[in-house]
């Protein structure tokens, strides 16, 4: 391993455990930056004025407009505004559809639950229709397509946690008209839905071959993962739980053959601690779980999820979600945190990480798993409003701003197995397009923060939490899932008050080369 690549593991305070590992993924190019490098803008673009991922006060306070830089607004639907995820799919005549979940809230609510978009012109995106079933009502983070058995499926995750019932949508015939399969309450006391159990909905993913959803539980013991059986869609069953025993849990990906699954430990200091005591290398509950899924994968009696390796950070917690890749033929995981090491207290946990020169907002990181029993972090994709060296022009500047401020929240790659490009979105940073062929020297290519909207989207969970800046112009949190279409050089999701947004790349920064967006490799 290169000097330069232990001196940036070094500063991120990484704990593993396993039996040691090395990498061997470091280029000759020089020092690697602590920052990602800021994307070149062209002369149409309007760059960012501040930091990189910065909206300062001034702006806010007139009501931002905006900033982009290689990405250019096409199309725009904005609706009752969106919540925390989207997902799409591409039927066998060619339409294009996108699902996004919406706020559990009937106030001044036009259209309940998950709205199905017809994206086949981007630049004229339409709703024909909603999905209403109970798990559609607000699906949180668990709205996901599953392309080889061209089926869309959430769990109960109102406002963060509902119920056990899981809805499953067939979209082979029209997608624009998803036909119900199945929404079932799995786990019942009679067995009739699979094993007996009780789990509750907010996160979630297919197993790739379809037979299999996972879901993740942060209410019930402590926070639980949980497998269902879906090799009838008609009637899903639940298969095994377990509690990891290293902190909460969150979102999650699952390798190809199904035997792997790559969940967080959402971890950190305790939910709301102010001032937070911040975790140290004895302490650390923040990071990738590696899993032998086998078991559950063959079916097996009495399935057991079996801890291959785990990964803890101090730099980072409430982990987010996990994405299984390959890039340049070698097995990486891409890890997102949705706060910083001062965990989701208030702007004392921001104070806190800057006094401990730790990375102040959460951000994506690289994760090399060539040896999957000592996973070993490849780099942090950390934008000059992360940095502690930047902490006396960030902090004094949140005013009107609380909870999640600049962090990430959910990734994106253009080609699972063979990722050239993620695509992030951020609370309040907008839309941020990276370059990771060279996976230990990710750099920034394009970004698109919309402008601030002057009063919050009923269908938006923009106030989640009692937030501050909402509406008056401030920006939005786009945290959703990002889809990238390197045949037209565009991309598509949601900001939480400006609703789906169609976007074109300029100035020819993307696709590359080798990029490519294969139906069912894009997460």
């Amino acid at each position: 391993m290169k000097r330069s690549m232990l001196a940036l593991l070094g500063a991120t305070a990484v704990i593993v455990a396993g039996c040691g590992g090395s990498s061997n993924n470091s280029s000759d190019a020089g020092p690697i930056p602590l920052t990602v490098p800021k994307a070149s803008c062209g002369s149409g673009d309007k760059p960012e004025t501040a930091l990189q991922g910065q909206v300062p006060a001034a702006l806010r306070a007139a009501g931002f407009t905006g900033f982009n830089c290689n990405l250019q607004l096409v199309g725009q639907s904005k609706g009752d505004g969106a919540n925390w995820q989207t997902t799409q799919f591409k039927d066998k005549a060619g339409h294009t559809c996108g699902y996004h979940g919406t706020s559990f809230s009937t106030a001044g609510r036009t259209q309940l639950g998950v709205r199905v978009i017809d994206l086949t012109d981007p630049t004229k995106p339409t709703s024909p229709m909603s999905l209403t079933t109970v798990s559609m009502l607000d699906p949180w983070e668990s709205l996901k397509v599953n392309e080889r058995r061209q089926t869309l499926a959430a769990d109960n995750g109102h406002n963060g946690g509902g119920g056990p019932e899981i809805d499953i949508y067939d979209l082979s015939g029209d997608c624009r008209a998803p036909q119900l399969l199945s929404s079932v309450a799995i786990g019942k006391a009679d067995a009739t839905t699979g094993v007996v159990g009780t789990v509750v909905g907010h996160e979630g993913s297919w197993a790739p071959d379809g037979l299999t959803y996972y879901g993740g539980d942060l209410r019930s013991n402590g926070g639980q993962y949980y497998a269902v059986d879906t090799t009838d869609l008609t009637k899903p069953k639940l298969l095994a739980t377990w509690t990891p025993g290293v902190s909460n849990v969150h979102g999650l990906s699952i390798s190809d053959d199904g035997m792997r699954g790559y969940m967080v430990a959402l971890g950190g200091p305790p939910f709301g601690q102010s001032p937070p005591v911040l975790r140290t290398a004895a302490t650390a509950n923040n990071g990738l779980l590696i899993y032998d899924l086998s078991d559950i994968q063959l079916r097996k009696a009495n399935p057991q999820a079996k801890l291959i390796s785990k990964l803890l950070f101090i730099d980072g917690a409430g982990a987010q979600h996990t994405i299984n890749v390959k890039i340049a033929g070698k097995p990486y995981i891409i890890f997102v945190d949705e706060v910083g090491p001062g965990g989701f207290g208030d702007n004392v946990g921001l104070q806190t990480a800057c006094d401990a020169k730790l990375p102040v907002f959460s951000m994506a990181r690289i994760i090399d798993i060539g040896n999957e029993a000592a996973p070993v972090q490849t780099s942090r994709l950390m934008l000059e409003t992360h940095d502690p060296a930047n902490c006396a022009k960030v902090l004094p500047d949140l005013v009107g701003l609380s909870i999640f401020t600049y962090g990430s929240h959910y990734c994106s790659v253009d080609n699972r197995l063979n990722a050239t490009t993620l695509a992030c979105g951020y609370f309040n940073s907008g839309i941020r397009v990276f370059d990771i062929r060279t996976p230990d020297r990710p750099k920034e290519i394009a970004y698109y923060n919309p402008p601030g909207v002057t009063t919050p989207s009923p269908g938006s969970n923009h106030g989640f939490g009692g937030a501050a800046g909402i509406g008056g112009g401030k920006p939005d949190w786009c945290s959703a899932q990002i889809h990238l279409n390197a045949a037209t050089a565009s991309l598509w999701t949601t900001c939480q008050d400006n609703g789906i947004l169609s976007l074109k790349f300029t100035n020819g920064v993307w696709p590359f080369p080798e990029s490519s967006t294969p139906a069912g490799q894009q997460n």
